[in-house]
C-alpha cells in the first residue's frame, strides 16, 4: 500500500517547545506528502478502470457513494430546513423596500457560496471519513489488505480509489440537495410567516447566481470530498500492530480533516475572487 508509517506526535512535558513544534511540521510535511502519493495512485486507478473496464471497482465505487449519501442525507435534510429557516428569520428585521430581493442575494452569497459546502463536509466528516479510517485499520490489523495482495488484487485501486471518488461524488450530490432545501423552506418560511413575495427573492437569486456561484459551491464539495476520503485513507493505513490504534485513527482523521477542508474552503473562496 501507500502508506505504511506511523507518525507520533505527542508532546512529553519534558520536550522543549522548539522540538515538538519541529516535530509536528514534520508530521504535516509528511502527510501532505503521503496524500499527494495517494492521490496519484487514486488517478492512476481511474485511468486503469476506465481502460480496462473494471466493473467490480466501479461497482465499490458505487456503493460508496451511496453509503456516504444515503447515511449522511436525512442529517443533511434537517440541517439544511434549519438554515433556510435561520437566514430568513434574521433577514425578516430588514425594513427596506427591496428586502426579498437583499434574502435572495444572501443566500447565494452565504449559503450556496459557503455553508452548504461546509456543513455538508462537516456531516461526512462525522459519519464517514472516521468509518473509512477505523474499516481500513482493521483491514490492516487483521492482515486483510495483505491477503488481497496475495490474490492479486490491487489494495490501492480496490480500497482507495473507490473511497476517495466515491465520498466526493456523494458530498457533491449532498451539496445539491443542500442547497435546493435550504433555499425552497426559506422561500416557503418567508412567504408564509412574512409575506415576502416569492417573485422578489426570486428575482435576488436569478441576478446573482451565475456560473461562477455554482463553480465555486460544486468545487469546494467535490475538494472537501476527496480531502476527507483521502485523510480517513491516510489513517486507517497508518495502523500499526496495536488495536488501540484503530480509534485514534479515527480520531486524527476528524481533526485533520476539520483543519484541513476550513484551510480549503479560505482558498478556494479566495482564488475565485482575484
Amino acid at each position: 500500500m501507500v502508506i505504511n508509517r506511523i507518525y507520533l506526535i505527542d508532546r512529553s512535558e519534558s520536550e522543549p517547545m522548539v522540538s515538538y513544534l519541529g516535530r509536528s511540521a514534520l508530521a504535516a510535511y509528511i502527510t501532505i506528502a503521503d496524500l499527494i502519493a495517494l492521490f496519484t495512485t487514486v488517478f492512476r486507478g481511474l485511468i486503469d478502470t476506465i481502460v480496462h473496464g473494471r466493473r467490480s471497482v466501479v461497482q465499490v465505487c458505487m456503493r460508496q457513494v451511496f453509503f456516504t449519501g444515503n447515511e449522511a442525507f436525512k442529517v443533511v435534510f434537517v440541517i439544511s430546513i434549519a438554515v433556510g429557516i435561520a437566514i430568513i428569520s434574521q433577514m425578516s428585521n430588514v425594513t427596506d423596500a427591496g428586502r426579498g430581493s437583499l434574502i435572495g442575494k444572501v443566500f447565494v452569497w452565504v449559503v450556496i457560496r459557503e455553508i452548504a459546502p461546509l456543513i455538508t463536509a462537516l456531516v461526512v466528516i462525522a459519519r464517514s471519513g472516521s468509518a473509512i479510517a477505523i474499516e481500513l485499520g482493521q483491514m490492516k490489523l487483521k492482515g486483510e489488505i495483505e491477503y488481497l495482495e496475495t490474490l492479486g488484487i490491487q489494495g490501492e485501486q480496490y480500497l482507495l480509489m473507490p473511497r476517495v471518488l466515491g465520498v466526493g461524488v456523494a458530498l457533491f450530490i449532498l451539496n445539491v440537495y443542500f442547497n435546493l432545501i435550504a433555499v425552497s423552506s426559506g422561500l416557503l418560511v418567508s412567504w408564509l410567516g412574512w409575506q415576502i413575495p416569492l417573485s422578489h427573492i426570486k428575482q435576488g437569486i436569478i441576478s446573482v447566481l451565475t456560473l461562477r456561484e455554482l463553480l465555486i459551491s460544486s468545487s469546494k464539495s467535490l475538494l472537501f470530498g476527496f480531502v476527507i476520503a483521502a485523510l480517513g485513507c491516510n489513517a486507517g493505513l497508518r495502523v500499526g500492530d496495536s488495536i488501540t490504534q484503530i480509534p485514534q485513527a479515527g480520531t486524527k482523521s476528524v481533526i485533520h480533516s476539520l483543519v484541513i477542508v476550513f484551510i480549503l474552503d479560505v482558498l478556494v473562496s479566495f482564488t475565485f475572487i482575484f
